[in-house]
């Protein structure tokens, strides 16, 4: 095929199966480093305050049903705001979103969440309260009691740029022990994140080149 047409290729190993491969096309290849650049400013400029605004209906129900399939009480999408040294809640399923979303900020130098950020591996603790490095400022503000969390960075554009964790909770002074999270639930969430990440890629690399 010529350089100038979509290319494909069907290869097979056995009459049973076969595996289509799609070849890029060499005039999109000459335009690459400018979608690059453009992919890069889009990430930079998605902030907490505009994130909401950028999900469709399935990206909501895909993190929506992952905190209920966990198990999680309410879960959150946290959104790296790097001029201010802080992520920033940008979605929420409590009854607190109003509160938290675009307002709440942890400081990137405190707390699990931003742990599970900086080192960019994912975290399940069934002892919250026990851990000495939980923030409890959040609990505080919303007088709660934080039991269990689980987190998993959150990669868009090709960077790490949040976090997204659930937990589970119960009234601020409760010492009741909760069922807890499981590996499973964890890996419900990663999914979910990985999912999402891959769908707002999709959806902003539309909008760039003209076809949303």
């Amino acid at each position: 095929m010529s350089g100038n047409s979509t290319q494909l290729r069907s290869e097979s190993s056995s009459p049973s199966e076969s595996r289509l491969t799609f070849c890029p096309d060499e005039r999109f290849l000459e335009l690459r480093p400018v979608l690059d650049q453009h992919l890069a400013e889009a990430g930079e400029t998605l902030a907490a305050e505009n994130f909401a605004s950028l999900l469709d209906s399935t990206m909501r129900r895909v993190i929506d049903l992952a905190f209920r399939d966990a198990h999680a009480d309410e879960g959150t999408v946290w959104i790296a705001d790097k001029t201010a040294d802080s992520l920033v809640a940008a979605y929420n399923t409590g009854p607190n979103a109003e509160t938290l979303v675009g307002r709440f900020r942890q400081p990137l130098n405190a707390g699990l969440i931003s742990m599970v950020y900086a080192n960019e591996r994912p975290f399940l603790e069934n002892k919250v309260a026990q851990n000495t490095k939980q923030d409890k400022s959040l609990d505080l503000l919303l007088k709660v009691h934080t039991s269990a969390m689980l987190a998993a960075p959150f990669y868009f554009m090709r960077a790490c740029r949040g976090v997204v964790s659930c937990v589970q909770l119960a009234p601020a002074g409760s010492v009741a022990a909760d069922a807890g999270f499981i590996e499973g639930d964890l890996g419900i969430v990663r999914h979910a994140a990985g999912i999402l990440g891959s769908l707002i890629d999709f959806h902003i690399l539309k909008a760039l080149i003209g076809l949303s």
